[in-house]
């Protein structure tokens, strides 16, 4: 029997509008809930252009910390936190979720905690593979001094990670894929175990 070797992956999308989007996506929780923010940003290619179609996913705690393990996150009841979103930016390249500000989860026994951040994942044309980030909150310099990610990079880097917090109280996060100020992605190694 001989072995197929996988064919070479394409880029990511395209994305069909009946596929993807579902009714209240980009709502983790309804607007003007108690303790609701927007928060919104714009995708940026290396030139400075604005992407007219990435999808964005964010995974999130909630205001406490609590990592939400309930099935159902596709459907939207306007009361149940769900702690994932999905969001296409329109033609200006605009993105915008309703959502809490996330709490700071319990420490992994023996390594530092993290600041409170969101977990994003970007699809856009011409990425081969998703890209994965994170969206961190600007107002606990100590948290963010003390987190292993952060505290691992150079202070022109950090800043491409760490919101804005509007006079609403949102959150504007910008995400540039290339060139100046690029965002900072993160390469989740993996690594395969071997079976005879």
């Amino acid at each position: 029997m001989s072995k197929l070797t996988p064919t070479p992956g394409q880029t990511v999308g395209p994305f069909y509008g009946y596929a993807l989007p579902f009714t209240k996506d980009n709502e983790l929780l309804a607007p003007g809930s108690p303790g609701s923010i927007r928060l919104q940003g714009t995708v940026y290619d290396g030139a400075g252009e604005t992407i007219p179609d990435a999808i964005l996913e964010i995974w999130q705690p909630d205001a406490h910390g609590n990592v939400v393990q309930r099935t159902g996150s596709l459907v939207r009841d306007g009361y149940t936190f769900t702690g994932w979103g999905r969001a296409s930016v329109g033609n200006s390249g605009v993105f915008t979720f309703t959502t809490v500000n996330p709490g700071t989860t319990p420490a992994i026994p023996g390594k530092p905690a993290a600041a409170p951040f969101i977990s994003v994942a970007v699809f856009a044309r011409g990425l081969m593979n998703r890209l994965f980030t994170r969206i961190y909150l600007p107002e606990n310099e100590e948290a963010l001094a003390a987190d292993p990610l952060l505290s691992s990079l150079e202070p022109e880097r950090r800043k491409t990670l760490i919101a804005r917090r509007d006079a609403d109280g949102g959150l504007t996060w910008d995400l540039r894929l290339q060139g100046k100020d690029e965002t900072v992605f993160l390469d989740f190694e993996h690594v395969e175990g071997t079976s005879k």
